[in-house]
């Protein structure tokens, strides 16, 4: 059987001002690429959902059973001041099968503890939380981590996703969705996205051919792919690029989806020089393969795909929201008359930013 390579439905929808607003708007807009989905995977993010804990970490974790739970939460004890947790409410969806204990904690880190490792940063501490967490403790996985934000994912078709987390009873300034159609992967909760490190997430389609070259130029940084997916290393180079290396959505999008060496050739002056030192330097952050990505933040939302456009992308702005989407219908479904709605070239970023 060949493989379906153009499946994947991407969508996003942010308020600029902030304004926030309920999840059926999302599941709506996804429902309307239901057939680029095949109900192996469906999620959401959502930024903005926890004002009453803006400050603390956000943790939601899937667990096998009882024991990994209570093993986990011991590791969480001894590095965090647990100040809530609880089951992540859920309705029973007939499609729904078999989902594993979901659970949500609101950290914040303990003082003791950054002293102890006080070359990290509290993010980077919270980074190496989920990494040891998702490699060491074997049935437990950490798929969200930011603050006032939380992703809410699993197997099968993303409304279904959306009506079993109970969406309808959030609200968020900036949310995006993702209906799976698995090519190289197995289908598993921890395995949909989005993708969440972090306050990042990304849901993305297409097949990333460096993942390999990827992977191992984070590993030198410290992230360590657990969730055998491709999709896995975009999250960490956007907080690798975007928070570590500090650099603007602009130049991230100059070193994922780098233009060609000929292409370089015709620029002149700064631009020349500017963009081989980003293709030398980040040579192994490049990614191949035909992508597009949404990319969540907390302070905005980012669009992307690849430097060929082989997978689509369309956004569209209707006074203070933007939306992106993998088809036109999908922002229609949601804002029937938009302001402007255009494709974004290959390799062209769409970015969203809440104003101050």
């Amino acid at each position: 059987m060949e493989k379906e390579r153009s499946g994947c439905a991407l969508t996003g929808i942010m308020n600029e001002r902030g304004r926030r607003f309920g999840g059926e708007a999302i599941i709506k807009s996804i429902a309307a690429m239901h057939e680029r989905s095949n109900g192996l995977g469906g999620g959401f993010a959502a930024y903005g959902i926890y004002p009453e804990y803006r400050d603390l970490y956000a943790f939601h974790l899937f667990y096998s059973d009882e024991k990994v739970k209570g093993e986990t939460e011991e590791y969480l004890d001894r590095n965090y001041s647990i100040q809530k947790d609880e089951p992540i409410p859920f309705r029973r969806v007939e499609r729904i099968k078999q989902p594993p204990l979901i659970w949500r904690y609101f950290l914040k880190v303990k003082a003791e503890r950054l002293n102890e490792h006080h070359t990290l940063t509290e993010e980077d501490f919270v980074v190496k939380t989920v990494m040891e967490i998702n490699t060491t403790i074997d049935g437990a996985f950490i798929f969200s981590s930011g603050k006032n934000m939380g992703i809410f994912k699993g197997v099968g078709f993303p409304e279904d996703i959306g009506s079993f987390y109970r969406l309808e009873d959030y609200e968020g300034h900036t949310w995006i969705g993702h209906g799976r159609f698995p090519t190289n992967s197995a289908a598993w909760w921890g395995g949909a996205h989005p993708f969440g490190l972090l306050d990042w997430s990304v849901a993305h389609n297409g097949e990333i051919s460096s993942y390999g070259i990827n992977r191992r130029f984070l590993l030198n940084y410290g992230y360590h792919c657990t969730l055998f997916t491709d999709t896995e290393v975009m999250v960490y180079l956007f907080d690798l690029l975007g928070r570590k290396h500090r650099l603007n959505f602009d130049v991230i999008a100059k070193i994922l989806a780098a233009p060609f060496w000929d292409e370089i050739d015709r620029l002149e002056g700064f631009e020349l020089e500017f963009a081989k030192a980003l293709r030398i330097t980040y040579s192994s952050a490049l990614v191949n393969g035909p992508f597009s990505v949404i990319v969540g933040y907390g302070r905005g939302m980012v669009g992307l795909n690849d430097r060929l456009k082989l997978r689509p992308l369309v956004a569209g702005r209707m006074g203070d929201m933007l939306y992106i989407s993998s088809e036109e219908c999908g922002i229609r479904e949601v804002c029937h008359s938009p302001d402007k709605i255009w494709s974004p070239k290959a390799g062209e970023p769409v970015i969203g930013r809440l104003m101050d």
